[in-house]
């Protein structure tokens, strides 16, 4: 691996890893950096989602209390038992639906016209929502993630399954409809990160075992390097975001994909640059 490819894995790397918690979609900006570096192909597309286990390291390490408590408790602890059931439950409808698409999604969406055009739409609702949301006088119904129900635990699993088009933003989408199914703002948040550790692995295991006839021992540095630059990036951002959210909305996420979206369009059609898809 020569050292301009390797500087490529690493901005790749540090892209996952700042965008994967964040509501502005990590596959929509792996999609459009690596159109920008000239990196395409079957290949790459696999290393953009498989570099999501070190962002799923990052929040296993950020919350390895909680997540030692439960398993500990999953006997003994109702509400361990509790915790656990929500996030497998609402696991499964994005596992169901991207097993049987993801074929048809990678053809049709992977890439840079249909990204930037889910930046916009998901801007547009995540205004909409942070204005109805202020709007409203009543506190969230929900300050904890041991506090849902096994039917918030099932609508929010729906909503998840929005984040397989790329540009719309898995945790954009299971936060933003998290706030609107009742849950505070932080405990959103804190789900979704929880959520993503099943989605991410899951998701990782099925895209290598689908690719398994296109990999080879050559490519464990590029995959090693881009999962462990992602670690660092994601650990510090997820920091950062549990802080953000105490005290902010989603408001400059939201003008940011539309601003983001508006130029990848501008710029596509104008032919200033070539989106290579």
């Amino acid at each position: 691996m020569d050292i301009v490819f390797a500087i490529k894995i690493i901005i790749l790397g540090i892209v996952e890893g700042l965008t994967e918690f964040l509501p502005i979609s990590s596959t929509g900006h792996l999609i459009l950096t690596g159109s920008l570096l000239g990196l395409s192909g079957e290949k790459m597309k696999v290393f953009e989602i498989a570099i999501q286990v070190g962002a799923i390291f990052a929040v296993c390490w950020e919350y390895r209390q909680k997540l030692i408590a439960v398993c500990k408790g999953l006997i003994s602890d109702a509400n361990a038992r509790n915790f656990a059931l929500n996030v497998s439950i609402a696991f499964l409808p994005a596992a169901i639906l991207g097993v049987l698409f993801i074929k048809k999604i990678k053809a049709v969406l992977f890439a840079p016209i249909p990204v930037a055009s889910a930046f916009i739409l998901g801007g547009v609702i995540i205004l909409w929502v942070e204005r109805r949301q202020t709007a409203q006088v009543e506190s969230a119904r929900i300050n904890s993630v041991d506090e849902m129900s096994l039917i918030d635990a099932i609508k929010i699993g729906l909503v998840q399954s929005l984040g397989l088009i790329p540009g719309t933003s898995r945790s954009g989408a299971t936060i933003i409809g998290g706030m609107l199914l009742g849950l505070s703002r932080k405990t959103a948040t804190e789900f979704s990160f929880f959520l993503a550790i099943p989605t991410l692995f899951g998701a990782t295991v099925f895209s290598l075992y689908k690719a398994r006839d296109i990999l080879a021992v050559s490519d464990l540095p590029m995959f090693s390097l881009g999962t462990v630059v992602s670690f660092i990036s994601a650990f510090f951002c997820v920091r950062w975001l549990l802080r953000f959210v105490s005290t902010h909305t989603f408001t400059a996420f939201a003008w940011y994909r539309i601003a983001f979206g508006i130029m990848i369009l501008v710029t596509a059609y104008t032919g200033l640059i070539s989106w290579t898809e």
